[in-house]
């Protein structure tokens, strides 16, 4: 096998990886990745015991147990630039013998559940409600960086989604991803199912003017307006592309489930979602517990 060079897989001198700071034997193999650094303990309060805190920039891990099922929660912070990183060194701490520098022979999958905040682009899904991502449709291009994306993007979901919304030469080429239909129909039973696209940005590649006019003023009514046999595109939000194609590339289950805040068809906002979030995590944790 070759050896990963030093500049290519950056290790502290402790031996952990570069960003997370985490060491092989401080990683659950089930994941809750949150964007806000501040979510991790809302989430780990709910643990029966904490054995790990750790901190690195916008980047918090815990990790502890709820019984005798070990969980590891911690914060990406916002956008696919963060998953890249994030995904790329979870997976690194499980396949990569990181003293010899070399992947290990075997494949340890992961269980990565995101839990999020998003804004819902079809009238009639309620604020306050939960969206489980059938799928991620990417709008950011990061993936088009690895070669393997072509093995795991839905082609027919991707061109139908290009030519239905006329979308726009210099935008990046979007790309759709599954979601684990496993976690789906475990961990997402219960839940509003749907499709959710991944924007690069909060305003403008939102579809949100402030002041500078966007390049596409019906973006939003665009994507909205996009059916694949009879599948619509429920939700905005930034992470969960880039989630589902790196955890397919690696081999890795992955599920985002968004709590709908805002609408902006109807352009409502939650008066507090925080109650939906604090059910969402403990809804996720039992199910967690119940995976084998």
């Amino acid at each position: 096998m070759s050896r990963i060079g030093e500049s290519e897989l950056i290790l502290n001198p402790d031996g952990s990886v570069y960003h997370l700071k985490l060491q092989p034997d401080e990683l659950a193999g089930d994941i809750i990745v949150v964007g806000d650094p501040g979510r991790v303990a809302n989430v780990s309060k709910h643990f029966d015991r904490i054995e790990l805190t750790r901190q690195n920039r916008e980047i918090i891990t815990h990790t502890g147990y709820v019984g005798e099922k070990r969980i590891t929660v911690l914060s990406t912070g916002m956008g696919t630039d963060n998953i890249d990183i994030v995904l790329n060194e979870l997976d690194a701490l499980v396949n990569i013998d990181l003293g010899r520098r070399e992947k290990k022979s075997g494949h340890t999958a992961l269980n990565i559940i995101r839990l999020g905040t998003s804004g819902a682009l079809q009238a009639g899904v309620p604020v306050d409600s939960v969206v489980a991502s059938t799928h991620g449709i990417g709008l950011d291009g990061m993936l088009y960086y690895y070669k393997k994306l072509p093995e795991v993007i839905d082609a027919e979901i991707t061109d139908a989604f290009i030519e239905q919304t006329s979308w726009h030469p210099h935008f990046p080429r979007p790309y759709a991803v599954a979601c684990s239909p496993e976690l789906l129909r475990h961990v997402g039973e219960g839940f509003l199912h749907g499709m959710t696209a991944t924007s690069p940005g909060f305003y403008g590649p939102q579809g949100r003017i402030l002041r500078l006019e966007t390049t596409h003023p019906d973006l939003n009514q665009a994507i909205a307006g996009f059916d694949f046999k009879g599948q619509k595109i429920l939700n905005f939000e930034m992470e969960t592309s880039a989630l589902y194609g790196l955890g397919l590339m690696l081999g890795h289950n992955t599920l985002t489930l968004c709590a709908i805040i805002a609408n902006r068809v109807e352009k409502k906002f939650s008066k507090d979602y925080h109650p939906v979030i604090d059910k969402l995590i403990v809804n996720v944790i039992d199910k967690l517990v119940s995976l084998p």
